[in-house]
């Protein structure tokens, strides 16, 4: 690998053909994506008694046997339970050649569903952080937060991200960026990353979000633009441009912001300072290059999102900042851009619930 960054498309299919990355059965051309590789999940998923990371020397599957209750055959689709926690063995195992790093992330439709899916591996410490040369089988914790769902073999929930080196931008950088290539609609407010503000006055009507219902159905995530939004949602609405969280309800907003990622650039949503309220979002998957770009397709793409809100009812209110998304260079630009042609969901979105939703 040469080049600092994060890996594109092309270096990533040259990973598969190395042999860096392996699957059973083989890996698809469909699973990747401009900046990343969709991840698959196994036949099986145990239900285990609690969450846990591996730890240093030991493996994921020594340590399922510690804590299994049961097993579950994914073969013929399976439910994964509300509240409860699974991890299920991934398709895919990685060979890292040294210098290479990776970062897994829950995908877009995934987080939007608070199914809450990290990513595991052999010796980990950290969920979701894949070390340097590392060599060995993957794994997705999952647990369902408000909706229980029914899973397949094959099916992607979660997605990972190759990097060489380090190549996160600095606020200057950040600021340069900016002003070259308008990163965010008005002002641009930059510290460790550009911030994110939340949308509670809309430009029409007065609908800003979605809160899960408590009791619902089951969700079969193969089934797309399948399910009545509001059998498993309330509608929030407000126009005071301020709502009031509930402790332990999920919700569904949107950033007041519109956001671009330049073509030779990816982004990571971080949380913001938990000091700033009993709440937190929660910010699945990854911003792939040409989301927002208007050359994809995707002007006044919009950032959704995902809310939990802690201990106590908390007041929240329009353009309040919420969150922060972290740049980083491409080690070279990618051959499809996010939406170019390649069936992106969430290209040039206001509020939106899953793809697993009919339009409102």
């Amino acid at each position: 690998m040469t080049g600092t960054g994060v890996l594109a498309d092309g270096a990533i299919r040259r990973m598969i053909a190395e042999g860096a990355i392996a699957a059973d059965p083989a890996v698809t051309d469909a699973q990747v994506q401009p900046a990343s590789l969709d991840l698959r999940l196994g036949h099986v998923a145990y239900r285990v008694r609690a969450s846990f990371l591996a730890g240093k020397g030991r493996t994921v599957q020594n340590r399922i046997a510690e804590f299994e209750m049961h097993r579950v055959d994914l073969r013929e689709g399976a439910v994964l339970e509300k509240g409860c926690v699974y991890v299920v063995p991934l398709m895919e195992r990685l060979s890292l050649p040294r210098g290479l790093t990776a970062v897994a992330n829950a995908k877009s439709s995934t987080g939007r569903l608070d199914l809450l899916t990290r990513t595991i591996a052999d010796g980990g410490e950290e969920f979701d952080r894949i070390p340097d040369g590392y060599s060995g089988p993957l794994y997705a914790e999952i647990c369902p937060r408000s909706f229980s769902v029914l899973v397949r073999p094959g099916m992607r929930l979660n997605q990972i991200r190759f990097r060489q080196g380090q190549a996160v931008l600095s606020d200057a950088e950040l600021g340069d960026l900016h002003r070259r290539d308008q990163l965010v609609s008005g002002t641009a407010l930059i510290s460790d990353g550009l911030g994110f503000s939340v949308d509670l006055k809309p430009a029409e009507g007065d609908l800003v979000g979605y809160r899960a219902k408590p009791h619902t159905g089951v969700i079969d995530l193969d089934l797309i633009g399948h399910y009545a939004p509001a059998d498993f949602w309330e509608e929030v609405r407000t126009t005071e441009a301020r709502i009031i969280l509930d402790p332990g309800a999920f919700y569904i907003l949107v950033s007041r912001e519109a956001v671009t990622i330049p073509p030779d650039y990816a982004a990571e949503m971080a949380p913001y300072l938990a000091m700033v309220g009993e709440f937190r979002v929660h910010y699945a998957g990854f911003f792939d290059p040409g989301f927002g770009w208007a050359e994809a397709g995707g002007a006044g793409s919009r950032g959704v999102l995902e809310v939990r809100c802690h201990e106590a009812p908390f007041v929240l209110e329009h353009g309040q900042v919420v969150g922060r998304l972290v740049y980083e260079r491409m080690a070279a630009r990618p051959d499809r851009m996010y939406g170019a042609g390649i069936a992106s969901n969430y290209q040039g979105q206001g509020l939106k619930l899953s793809k697993h939703f009919r339009a409102a």
